[in-house]
This record gives C-alpha cells, structure tokens and sequence, in this order.
C-alpha cells in the first residue's frame, strides 16, 4: 500500500473540522468519498470539502475498490457492525471512541481482527495531541519523582459546552452511546491514564442517575488499581451549577505534582524547582497527529498508535465504573 485512500462513514459535525479535513492535508492519504444515511447530507459535505464520491450506505462505499481505509464516525451503536463488515471487505479501520457499545461488543471486534489482515487504530486523539505527549515526557523523566496517584474531576452543569452538540442529543441516549456524558468524554481521559501508567490491576466504580433529566447515569465514580503502583481516582459528575464545573487532572509525584485541563492549552507543573506553566498551540483539526500516526501505521512504517487491545481495555473500565459487571 503506497497510499491511504480514505472513505468516511459518518460525515457529521465530529468530521466536519475535527477530523474530515485532516485526511486531505496529510502525505500519503486521501479523501476520496464519504458516507451518510441522509443522502443531501452526505452531497452537501461532499461537495463543501471537495470530496469526489458520496454515498448514502455503507455497503455502497465499501465495494468501492479504491478504497483501502474507512473512518468510522457513527454513533457507537452501530461501530460493531460496521467494523465487522469493513473487517469483511478488507478495509483498513479508524475507528472512532468509545471503541463499541460495551466491552463485549469490542471483544468481538477484536476476535474478527485476529482473523483478518485488517489494521485497526481508535480514535484515541489526545495521545498525539503536544500537551498530553509532554505530559507523558516529563512523567518519564521523573520530574516529579516517583508516581504516586493521579485524579480527574469533570464536573460540568447538565447543558455543558464540552459536549459536541447534536441534532437528536443521541450522547444522552444508552442504546445509540452506551450511557451518557460520561461515554462521550471520559475514554480520551481514561485511555490517557492507560498511556501514562500502563497495564491495570484491579478498579470498581459506582454511578447512579441524580437528576433524572434523562436516561443515562449523570454521576461517575471510579478508581484504578495500575500494576506500576499507581493509584487513580475519577469524578465526572454532570449535574452541578456552572460556577462549580471544572475540568481537571492532577498527577501528584513524590517530588511535585502536574496539572492540566483536557480541553485547555497549558499544563502546570509544580518541582522541587519551582512552578512551571507550558502554554501549547490550538491544532485547527484536533485529530490530525493521530491521523498522521494512524495512516503510517496503516503504510507499514511506524507501529499502531492506539490499538483494538487498547480500546478495549478502555471499554472494561468503562462498563465497570457503570456497574454493567
């Protein structure tokens, strides 16, 4: 393979700055169609983003021969069918998070890759992102000493300005996310933890429905056993009054601590020499270093940036943080 050439499945408002241009500014890669159910949709971003082909079905655009990879950027209900029959049609896979509805669905994904040639990378973006890559960096050189527990605490009001806004709000509804807020934006968080600190011993979790605006859990509360000895705890409540909401991770070392927003530009840090603020430029399409990792994965030339493997650990912290086992 010389080149990626790319189809969408799923050209909404994630694809429309996100992601969707990222595909056509990198080397080697290629938009050559997109996908929607809705078929003006579907014309209408093809046409804005000059993109050759559309459809308005999956199987349309699979059994386009030219096309070598799919992005997958449904709803996570159907991520599992989809993969699967892109994983059938020998299609290289972006799939976007959370990996599938549950850890059940992602280990049947999983399954069908072992089976197949197919490559698959999730959408795990802020692995890739400067912030979150320094943040692994400094970890690594000890500034703050050993490591000795990491906490995150989103807390947002029930109308939160964190979460991408939808035509039908689907975020909310468990049969098309898989839960609530709390599916949309705790697997970059979590997986970043994952990144940092490696493989996972143990973790419980607890969430229940306070507000009862909708059908999803509103509060989640979790804590992670990491074999390295790292202890974690998370907080993502989204019913609190907007004075109160807060977006933060705090990685206390046994000679400092570093903190950060997962959705700001800085990260602090406090050593035994002094306090420190790094400041990082705004990327205009979010996912394009981990598109850039994904599609020299895909070539051959660099290993997978985030894996099915990954994913799914993700998912089993997911599903036991809801009480779903």
């Amino acid at each position: 393979m010389e080149k990626v050439v790319w189809g969408i499945i799923g050209c909404g408002d994630v694809a429309e700055v996100k992601s969707g241009p990222a595909f056509q500014k990198i080397a080697n890669s290629e938009l050559l169609a997109v996908m929607r159910r809705n078929a003006n949709k579907a014309k209408d971003f093809a046409e804005r983003h000059q993109v050759p082909f559309w459809y308005d079905s999956v199987e349309n655009l699979l059994e386009n021969p030219e096309i070598n990879t799919v992005y997958i950027a449904t709803p996570p209900s159907s991520h599992l069918e989809i993969t699967l029959k892109a994983i059938e049609a020998e299609k290289h896979v972006y799939l976007e998070k959370p990996m599938a509805l549950s850890a059940e669905e992602a280990e049947t994904i999983l399954k069908a890759l072992e089976k197949s040639t197919t490559k698959l990378t999730v959408a795990h973006y802020r692995r890739k992102l400067p912030a979150f890559l320094k943040v692994g960096e400094l970890l690594e050189r000890q500034v703050i000493g050993q490591i000795r527990f990491a906490e995150i605490k989103i807390l947002q009001p029930p109308k939160s300005s964190l979460i991408a806004d939808s035509e039908d709000n689907w975020r909310i509804k468990p049969s098309i996310s898989g839960g609530g807020y709390f599916h949309d934006l705790a697997p970059h968080q979590l997986d970043l933890m994952i990144s940092f600190f490696g493989e996972i011993n143990d973790f419980r979790g607890f969430s229940s429905n306070q507000q009862n605006l909708y059908k999803a859990d509103d509060i989640i509360n979790g804590i992670i056993s990491f074999k390295s000895g790292v202890q974690f705890s998370g907080l993502w409540c989204f019913n609190i009054s907007e004075k109160d909401k807060k977006d933060q991770c705090i990685i206390y070392g046994s000679k400092g601590s570093i903190s950060f927003s997962f959705f700001g530009d800085k990260v602090s840090i406090n050593s035994q020499t002094g306090k420190e603020v790094l400041h990082f430029d705004t990327i205009p399409h979010i996912q394009q270093p981990m598109i850039q990792a994904a599609v020299e994965y895909f070539l051959g030339k660099a290993n997978n940036p985030c894996s099915a493997e990954d994913g799914l650990s993700v998912m089993k912290v997911i599903d036991r943080f809801c009480n779903k086992f």
